[in-house]
């Protein structure tokens, strides 16, 4: 029988320091419960915000020892997967929305409906976060965080050259070519084409006007814009010479550590490497943030929400309480504070500590239009395995736009045979 519980930790946060300053009565346990939890954090900030949850959660729930494990991106499905069919899941994992549906298939996902339902802290949720972790009138996590897609500009450069920060695709293009000057080792542009880059590859396809699932859920893509979308993405390095030439093989690191070190002007990414970028750069003097630009079609930047998953019933009471304290106020503005990942309760996006920081602007600007990613079964595959080559083939000069479109395209019908 489901446990019913009705605690509530009052946090307060002084100097530096969370204490624990008044505790309800709690779920507690005979003797210490011990659930581990799979995680995809993987940079110095990430593991800091997650060691701030961590030592909040502890002092309240002294009875709950949570254990960590990172599970790299490009790793993560074949693991979760093996897991799965060996008996060895986890507690609590980490779930992307465009994994949603894979893990739901394969049955990774306890139904977290009632638990949901009946929280103390579910109206601090708009509806809407639940719509990517739910299928057919049930729910599988809760949101823990949401990555908000937006970019990064060396503002100093940009006051320089009396350029403002891009809106659309073609002043975002405008601005790159200007502020690159091969000959200093600058560029305008530091494009992810290695690990990690092919979200930004759907981005641009569906920025110009052929989205991957429609709005009545069929999937389809249009060639002919999607060739000229891969022209646009790839030609900023194969025609504009605006991007580094070590493009193709550019993830995370390679990309934060370009901005930060002088080479490129202008990254995209999410409000989850803010510190990573604020550590090396004065915010607001040296580097600004900047809503998505338009495509000629329509804006398109991500609202990824990252979901707490039951995955194993083993202790599910202790995974409930671990997940459900990523919703308490004081635990999701800590974490934003050592990462930049903002709140997925919309009670603890309205601190002070958030709306009180013009560089969080144009992440509240995007929650008013972003949109989740494309999420069906096999979505995570395609984009890794398929549109990500493509677009690296095109920037290597192995592959026209034509090539690479035709291979996105029979990729997605093999990928949802």
């Amino acid at each position: 029988m489901t446990a019913k519980f009705d605690r509530r930790s009052v946090l307060k946060l002084g100097g530096g320091m969370l204490a624990a300053s008044a505790l309800l009565p709690h779920q507690a346990f005979a003797q210490q419960t011990a659930i581990n939890y799979w995680h995809t954090f993987t940079s110095q900030s990430e593991a800091a915000g997650l060691q701030a949850v961590l030592d909040l959660f502890k002092a309240a729930h002294p009875d709950v020892a949570v254990t960590p494990e990172n599970i790299p991106n490009p790793e993560f499905m074949a693991k979760i997967t093996a897991a799965v069919v060996g008996g060895s899941r986890p507690n609590v994992t980490m779930v992307s929305s465009e994994r949603f549906e894979d893990l739901l298939a394969m049955g990774a996902l306890s139904d977290m409906t009632d638990r949901i339902a009946g929280w103390e802290r579910r109206g601090d949720f708009d509806d809407k976060r639940f719509a990517s972790i739910t299928k057919d009138g049930k729910s599988y996590g809760v949101p823990g965080f949401t990555f908000v897609d937006w970019g990064y500009y060396r503002k100093d450069w940009f006051d320089e050259a009396g350029l403002a920060a891009p809106t659309t695709y073609d002043e975002f293009r405008d601005a790159a070519i200007k502020l690159t000057d091969a000959s200093k080792g600058r560029f305008g542009f530091g494009l992810r084409g290695g690990p990690g880059g092919q979200n930004f590859v759907v981005n641009v396809i569906e920025a110009f006007g052929s989205p991957v699932k429609k709005e009545d859920g069929t999937i389809g893509l249009d060639r002919d814009i999607v060739v000229k979308a891969l022209d646009w993405y790839a030609g900023l390095l194969v025609k504009d010479k605006a991007v580094p030439p070590s493009a193709a093989n550019d993830g995370f690191q390679q990309v934060i550590s370009g901005f930060q070190t002088g080479q490129t002007a202008m990254i995209w990414h999410h409000t989850g490497s803010y510190q990573d970028i604020a550590s090396k750069l004065k915010p607001g003097v040296e580097f600004g943030t900047f809503a998505m630009p338009a495509g000629p079609a329509t804006r398109v930047a991500r609202l990824a929400y990252a979901y707490n998953c039951i995955t194993n019933d083993e202790n599910a009471d202790a995974a409930w309480e671990w997940i459900k304290f990523w919703g308490e106020p004081d635990a999701a503005v800590a974490f934003l504070e050592k990462t930049g990942y903002m709140p997925a309760s919309t009670v603890a996006a309205q601190d002070q500590r958030i709306v009180g920081n013009p560089m969080y602007k144009a992440a509240a600007d995007t929650l008013g239009f972003g949109i989740p990613q494309p999420s069906f079964p096999g979505a995570a595959g395609w984009a890794q395995n398929t549109v990500l080559p493509a677009l690296q083939q095109i920037l290597i000069g192995q592959a026209t736009p034509d090539q690479a479109a035709d291979q996105i395209i029979e990729g997605l019908a093999a990928a949802i045979a």
